[in-house]
């Protein structure tokens, strides 16, 4: 094992020998479905919570180990094949966070006994390990890991895995391993083709890809994805050269060799691999992975860090289940499996009616989980979900959490249907089902009080004094209908409300004569189109820079906008076709429609190139930029959401998070922990008066 522990994790704690023997046999049992076919009813943190516990207890009670436990076996000695491996395929250890890497690394220049100065860092996918055997070039077998030493053949699967070709661009007799899975695109596909035969769905990706890669005789056909981690030459060899210098070559040029031969790697990938000079620099690369796992069209739960040199790893060897010179660090869970308890019909500004999950809590991702999006009816349908249901629940970054599937081999036959809403759960008006969307027919007269006042609100337009007690008395009255009323009201109308003396409706009056100069994507943030909140509204109006150029803009367009994909594009569309009459009343009414100091998305498109100068020229042009603490001097009396629009007039970025694509921290008072994670990362950190002077033109 290796000469430093890791990382503490929590762990299941157990009692006593009855309760280790309860232990070792849910382990056992769970791994061997979670190897075959998917259906373990434990999710891997689960796994790992008890696992870590039976090591525990073992520890402290070497003379009760009992001969099946999972501990110190690959797969948690739960599979075996019969097709030998010519080199064993072990696991890895793991890690937690920084400090359990750092202990490690120590303890691994320790037993190597001298600084190690190249380390490959790359993605934990979250699949399968097989190996695919080329003779002369051409693919004759596919082998899953198995325990270790033998795995079993799928030699049956070879055509449906892309990016596992069947012939390689040079005639070599080699072995490549790495990892098959189902991407987000594939898993779908693969629910649908499995309703369509015999109306359930998969849980996860990961259970639909061990299924697959293992079935024969379904009725149908699930593509697989295949993403190489490594090779060696198979044993006798040949006569080339590329297969045998494969065993002197740094894992970093082996994974050249592998995609130069064809075969798909994490490459052309966000997370592709590095090698990086230092432990900090590792780091580095770890959080920038973790922070694109939310985005990725597949799934991984980790980061491998190797000694890249083939000397170290000679060198430092390997022990009973795993090399020494290369370790797992483990990301938070982001998929758990709980109880779907009830379904809840909630009726947003816009009118869409959208059902929610109540679920039994379970702690995802360092938060307690209770609720998860269900997205619509058709949905829940296309998922086969009925109350009382075990279902796997996803949460990945600051995504809100969703109900991916129920696990059907959990039912117990007390499950019931989820009842449908037949009319608006808010107002008790029709249903329009015309789209998977429902929606109320009353559109956004629905919540119109939840428009309003939203739209009023200090991140949006900024209404001072309008209260949503004083938006229900407008709506009552009749006086409104929707926020752009605000802007017609007279002082006639607001003197005859209850409560309303004359120096409140005059100061009313004037909070909402102020509104009409806000910048465009105040404006364009209180429109609540879906999709579009206080950051990428900033974005839209500075890339178009006025109502107008949004309205004739396609969708082509719209999605030149940063971090604007096709989806929402087609959306955004939609819904300014929707809000089409609540804009021309804006603009009748005087409110402003353009964003100061934007560059306009007509001007770049005419080829004028003195909006690019001028953006070049900008104090923060290209910077991510992150604002923390407590803002003092001339920051002090902004929001944080004004102190973003500040960094974005002047060229930045406004980020939440530090990372290592971070340019600039301004720090203000009680920083806390992002101070700190950007001096690890070497981030240029400034004060509020500092940042202040730098963007002083456009405070």
């Amino acid at each position: 094992m290796n000469d430093a522990p890791p990382a503490p994790a929590p762990v299941t704690v157990l009692a006593d020998q009855a309760a280790y023997a309860a232990a070792v046999q849910l382990a056992v049992d769970a791994a061997a479905a979670y190897y075959g076919d998917g259906t373990s009813p434990l999710d891997d943190d689960a796994y790992d919570r008890l696992v870590r516990g039976i090591e525990a207890y073992e520890a402290d009670h070497p003379e009760q180990v009992l001969p099946d436990s999972p501990t110190g076996k690959v797969a948690g000695g739960a599979v075996s094949g019969d097709v030998p491996h010519t080199v064993p395929m072990l696991s890895l250890d793991n890690v937690f966070d920084a400090a359990g890497l750092e202990r490690w690394a120590a303890g691994l220049e320790r037993r190597l006994g001298r600084e190690i100065t190249a380390w490959s860092v790359e993605p934990k996918l979250d699949g399968l390990a097989i190996s695919a055997r080329y003779r002369r070039g051409r693919l004759v077998q596919l082998v899953t890991r198995g325990d270790g030493v033998a795995g079993e053949d799928v030699s049956h699967a070879m055509g449906t895995v892309v990016g596992l070709p069947d012939a390689l661009t040079e005639p070599v007799t080699v072995e490549i391993r790495g990892e098959v899975m189902m991407t987000a695109a594939q898993f779908e596909s693969a629910c649908e083709k499995r309703r369509a035969h015999d109306g359930t769905t998969f849980s996860n990706p990961r259970s639909a890809a061990a299924g697959t890669l293992r079935a024969q005789d379904r009725a149908y056909t699930c593509e697989l994805t295949f993403f190489g981690y490594g090779a060696l030459p198979l044993p006798p060899g040949d006569a080339s050269e590329p297969a045998q210098r494969l065993r002197t070559l740094p894992h970093s040029q082996i994974m050249d060799q592998v995609a130069a031969w064809g075969v798909a790697t994490t490459a052309a990938t966000p997370v592709a691999g590095i090698v990086a000079a230092t432990v900090q620099e590792v780091q580095a690369r770890i959080e920038q992975i973790a922070e694109a796992r939310a985005s990725l069209p597949f799934g991984i739960d980790g980061i491998v860090v190797k000694a890249d040199l083939a000397d170290d790893q000679n060198a430092a060897g390997f022990s009973s289940r795993a090399p020494r010179w290369a370790i797992a660090y483990k990301l938070p869970a982001t998929e758990k499996i709980t109880q779907l308890i009830a379904v809840e019909w909630n009726v947003g500004r816009t009118g869409i009616i959208a059902p929610r999950a109540v679920l039994k809590p379970v702690e995802i991702d360092g938060s307690v989980v209770s609720f998860a999006t269900l997205h619509n009816a058709a949905d829940i349908a296309r998922r086969g979900l009925l109350l009382g249901d075990h279902v796997t629940v996803y949460k990945a970054g600051d995504i809100i959490p969703r109900v991916e599937a129920p696990v059907v081999h959990l039912r117990t036959g007390d499950e019931q249907p989820i009842a449908v809403p037949q009319v608006c759960p808010n107002c008790g008006d029709a249903i329009d089902t015309s789209q998977e969307r429902w929606r109320c027919v009353r559109g956004r007269a629905c919540r119109a009080l939840a428009s309003i006042v939203y739209a009023a609100g200090r991140d949006q337009l900024d209404v001072e004094g309008l209260a949503q007690n004083r938006v229900q008395q407008l709506l009552d009255a009749k006086f409104i209908t929707d926020f752009a009323d605000l802007f017609t009201l007279t002082r006639e109308q607001l003197l005859s409300l209850e409560r309303m003396g004359a120096a409140n409706t005059d100061k009313l009056l004037a909070a909402i004569e102020t509104v009409k100069t806000r910048p465009l994507s105040r404006v364009f943030c209180a429109l609540g189109i879906r999709g579009t909140g206080r950051s990428m509204s900033r974005r839209i109006a500075r890339h178009f820079g006025s109502m107008e150029a949004i309205m004739a803009a396609d969708a082509e367009a719209i999605q030149a906008v940063d971090g604007m994909g096709t989806e929402k594009a087609k959306l955004m569309l939609e819904e300014l076709a929707e809000v089409r009459p609540l804009i021309d009343k804006l603009i009748a009414a005087g409110v402003n429609m353009t964003e100061p100091g934007a560059t306009t998305a007509t001007a770049v498109a005419d080829g004028d190139s003195s909006g690019d100068a001028a953006a070049t020229a900008l104090p923060l042009a290209g910077m991510s930029v992150v604002a923390t603490g407590t803002m003092t001097g001339p920051l002090a009396e902004l929001s944080r959401n004004q102190v973003n629009e500040l960094i974005e007039r002047a060229g930045g970025k406004a980020s939440s998070s530090v990372s290592a694509k971070t340019a600039l921290l301004v720090a203000g008072e009680k920083a806390g922990s992002k101070k700190t994670k950007a001096e690890d990362l070497g981030v240029r950190i400034i004060t509020p008066d500092e940042f202040a002077a730098m963007v002083s033109d456009f405070l």
